[in-house]
């Protein structure tokens, strides 16, 4: 069995993001970048599926620019066997990515596709959902167990009322929620045998995908500084305060 798991290049989650003078967007000029966690996640369940004997080859893919290649590695130093990179400098949106997907699925035939919920930058939550109406498969978004046994993937999801468990025929989508699994710690000797490990790179021309922006960034703007909290000495104030200042009741 092969699982294609997608991974994003993003700004690292420990860094905190400027926005531009302009309001064009965020900066990410010497920032560190790292790989998205949820797809961290993702990659460490693929890997764990197989270590339990269920998968037989698990595929990175990647698209962005040459960068990338550093995100994939990474991926491979995980457990990946191998890894795509679709290389373009376009600014790509889910719908693009999901076109992408699906072009290197009907390519690979995966038999099941793990990628993170959500990318940490844009908080798009889309590309999986939008992945499985393209392909036509089955999804369970928001995975917190993922149980892989005779053609089914079994599959425990976070909704709001508590866990609703979830019962997939292969070939099946899934999009990892944080609570799935811890990934592991990246080895030396790990980072080392992934530089081996082959790594294609291709064109979204090649799988004949049209990924030109459909969508404009009007502004980008930093969220109102929060004001300093205040202590009232009584109920009485606190519902003044409520009623004339913060005028919630």
């Amino acid at each position: 069995m092969k699982v294609l798991v997608p991974v994003k290049r993003v700004v690292d989650y420990n860094v905190k993001v400027r926005v531009k003078s302009d309001g064009t967007g965020v900066d990410i000029a010497n920032v560190k970048m790292s790989m998205n966690p949820f797809d961290e996640i993702a990659v460490e369940e693929a890997t764990r599926l197989k270590e339990a004997g269920k998968v037989t080859e698990v595929v990175a893919v990647s698209a962005g620019v040459t960068q990338c290649q550093e995100t994939l590695r990474t991926a491979m130093a995980i457990g990946a066997d191998r890894g795509i990179l679709v290389e373009t400098t376009t600014e790509l949106e889910p719908l693009a990515v999901a076109k992408l997907l699906k072009a290197l699925a009907d390519k690979e035939q995966p038999q099941l596709i793990i990628l993170g919920k959500q990318a940490i930058d844009d908080d798009s939550n889309q590309t999986g959902q939008m992945l499985a109406a393209l392909l036509g498969w089955p999804q369970a978004t928001f995975a917190s167990k993922v149980v892989l046994d005779d053609g089914k993937v079994t599959v425990t999801r976070e909704v709001d009322g508590g866990l609703e468990t979830l019962s997939l025929t292969l070939p099946a989508i899934v999009t990892t929620d944080l609570r799935l699994n811890e990934p592991r710690y990246v080895t030396l000797p790990n980072i080392m045998k992934a530089k081996k490990k082959t790594l294609d790179v291709t064109k979204p021309e090649d799988l004949g995908v049209d990924v030109t922006p459909r969508l404009k960034t009007v502004k980008v703007a930093e969220p109102a500084k929060r004001s300093a909290g205040i202590i009232v000495p009584d109920v009485a104030t606190l519902v003044a305060k409520l009623r004339t200042e913060a005028k919630v009741i």
